[in-house]
C-alpha cells in the first residue's frame, strides 16, 4: 500500500522534497498545481524558485545547521496565570506579534513581552497567527498550546521561508518547545538552524528574484 499522508523529507545538500501535499500556495497567494511529489529549493539559488533547478549543486551549497544547540532557549513570560514561551532560534521575524499586538509585544522594551489578563483574546490571536511555532501559550493548568487548527498546506512566504501546517517532517534535532504542527522551513539557504529558517533571510535582506 503507497504511502498517501503528507511528508517532507530534507535531502542533504539538495531540496526539500514534498509528497502529497494538497495546498500548496504561492508568494501571490494563488494555489499552484498540486503534484504527490514537489522538489522545493532551500539553497536560495535556483532560477525557478520555489522550485529545484539542481543549483544547489554548482552553488556548493551546505545543508548542515550551526550551534543549534547553544542557542535552542526558551524564554518565558508570566502575569496573571498566563505563561507565554518564546524561542528565538526558531523564530521567522514575520513580525505577526508586533502588527497584532504591538502593545504586548514590543522589541524595544525590556522584557519585550509584556502582558495583563485583560491581553487574553491579544495573546491567543498572536500565538495563532505566529507561523513558526516560536510563540506559545499556556494558561493556568492548561497545556502548553501553539493554537493550531487542522489546515494541511505548505504557503510560500514572499522573500522568506516556508510555512507549513500539519506535514510530517524527518529532521535529526528538534528545538525546544517546537510544534510539529506548525513549522517554517529556510528557502534562502542562510539560516543557522537548516532546514528550518532562522530569520536570517531578514538581516541579509534576501529576494527570491535574486
Amino acid at each position: 500500500m503507497s504511502e498517501t499522508k503528507p511528508k517532507i523529507s530534507v535531502r542533504e545538500g539538495g531540496p526539500l522534497i514534498a509528497k502529497n501535499v494538497d495546498v500548496f500556495l504561492l508568494p501571490d497567494g494563488n494555489t499552484a498545481e498540486a503534484k504527490p511529489i514537489l522538489a522545493l529549493c532551500r539553497c536560495g539559488h535556483s532560477k525557478n524558485k520555489p522550485y529545484c533547478d539542481g543549483s544547489h549543486k554548482e552553488a556548493g551549497f551546505k545543508g548542515a545547521s550551526q550551534d543549534v544547540e547553544a542557542r535552542d532557549k526558551i524564554y518565558t513570560y508570566e502575569a496573571d496565570g498566563i505563561r507565554i514561551s518564546y524561542n528565538k532560534l526558531l523564530c521567522s521575524h514575520a513580525g505577526e506579534c508586533n502588527m497584532r499586538a504591538a502593545s504586548v509585544f514590543d522589541p524595544t522594551k525590556k522584557p519585550w513581552v509584556q502582558f495583563a489578563a485583560s491581553d487574553l483574546e491579544k495573546l491567543r490571536e498572536v500565538v495563532s497567527a505566529c507561523p513558526s511555532g516560536a510563540l506559545s501559550i499556556e494558561i493556568k493548568d492548561q497545556a502548553r498550546d501553539w493554537m493550531r487548527g487542522d489546515t494541511v498546506e505548505i504557503r510560500v512566504e514572499k522573500n522568506g521561508p516556508y510555512r507549513v501546517k500539519n506535514v510530517a517532517i524527518d529532521v535529526p534535532y528538534w528545538a525546544k518547545g517546537q510544534s510539529a504542527q506548525e513549522y517554517v522551513l529556510c528557502r534562502c539557504g542562510l539560516s543557522g538552524n537548516k532546514p528550518f529558517c532562522d530569520g536570517t533571510h531578514v538581516d541579509a535582506k534576501w529576494r527570491e528574484d535574486t
